[in-house]
Parts: structure tokens; sequence; C-alpha cells
């Protein structure tokens, strides 16, 4: 077994004022954060997102393993694939895999299995979620790989819209296409797809209400 291997720990002790100040200040900005389904054709300049990609992989992950991989689509005409595969599942879902009870749930953001988005953004981020690893001639599982990569596509998001940018996380289900258009081998499983861009001058949101924090602390 490799003998573990340490560093002197770089952190930089804030004052309570400005510790204050930061949490104030990121809180604002994450609280502007939506879900955005209306997309500009503008372009973004191809280096914000590989440095919101970089960002995500400072993520944590178990046992450091960092069983994620970050697909970046660009290419229209894989873009136009991903939209009519999506599109089909979609279809499916809403006309007979979910449920009344889903279905709900769904209906106060007025989605359905039109996906235009997947070809109107610049760029498609496709997470996908790494099982396993060859090492020493042998396979080997990732820990914990599910919630690393929850993790990282969380910081992903944040990175993004502190960049000034629009995202949504799209799930279609099952995702398997997504595997097969972007080539990726069996080991590889899809998590999440974000698509990334500037939102459209008349974009809307949903009128909803996030969750106070009440009902979402306890404190024991």
């Amino acid at each position: 077994m490799a003998t573990a291997k340490f560093l002197p720990l770089e952190f930089t002790r804030l004052d309570e004022t400005e510790q204050s100040d930061r949490a104030g200040s990121f809180h604002d900005l994450m609280q502007r954060r939506r879900t955005v389904r209306d997309y500009s054709e503008r372009d973004v300049p191809f280096e914000l997102i590989e440095k919101a990609v970089a960002t995500a992989g400072t993520a944590p992950s178990g046992a450091n393993m960092q069983p994620w991989r970050f697909v970046v689509v660009r290419d229209p005409e894989v873009k136009r694939k991903i939209r009519e595969a999506a599109e089909k599942e979609e279809h499916e879902s809403y006309h007979g895999r979910m449920s009344e009870k889903w279905l709900r749930r769904l209906a106060p953001l007025g989605t359905d299995e039109h996906k235009p988005f997947l070809e109107i953004a610049p760029y498609l981020i496709v997470v996908f979620r790494i099982t396993t690893i060859q090492e020493n001639g042998g396979t080997e599982p990732t820990y914990y790989s599910q919630e690393s990569v929850g993790i990282a596509v969380g910081m992903l998001l944040a990175a993004l819209h502190n960049m000034g940018l629009a995202t949504l996380t799209h799930t279609p289900s099952p995702m398997k296409f997504l595997q097969e258009i972007l080539g990726r081998p069996k080991n590889e499983v899809p998590f999440v797809l974000i698509p990334v861009g500037y939102p459209a001058d008349d974009a809307k949101v949903p009128d909803i209400e996030r969750k106070p924090l009440a009902e979402i602390m306890l404190t024991v």
C-alpha cells in the first residue's frame, strides 16, 4: 500500500467582517440563479467553459478518484442528434412513463417534450459518472461516485452563474443515447445534460419560490 504524502495547507484566515461580506454577496448572487430554457444564439468564449469545468474539477470526491467526465458539445450536428434523441425519450415520458403525480409537479414549470434549447444554446456540457477504472491490470470501482459527481455539478453550475451565464439541468430518461452519440465507454454513465449560454432577451422563468431557511435548516 502506498504511503500517504502530505503538504502544508494553503489557507487564508479572514476577519469576521470579510467573512460576512463574502457570505452575503455569494448568497445574493446565487439567489438570482434560475433554470433557463430560453437561450440566445450569442457565442460564449470557450475559455469561460474551460475555466468552469476546471473549477468543477476541484470538487471533493471519494478516495480522490475524481469520477467525472465533462464532454463539451458545440458542433451543431451533434447538438441536433442529441435534441432528436432527447425529445424522443421525453415524448415517451410525458405520454406514458410519468405518473399523474409527477406530471402535476411539472405543470407549474410549463415543461413538455419539446427541447429547442438543446440546439440554440451555444454549448451543451454532458456530465458522465465514471463507474470503474482499469488499474494494475484489473478493474476497480470508483467510490461514492454518485455523490462526488453531484457535488462537482453543483460547483459547475455555481461557476457558470458567477460568470454571468445561464444553465439548465436536463435529465431525459433514459440517457443511454448520450453515451452512444458521444462515443463514451460503458464505464461512463450519463449523469446530467447542461445547456450553457446567454439567456434570450425575452427569456422568462416560472414564477416559483424557494423554501425559506427556517424550512430547510435545523439546529440541534
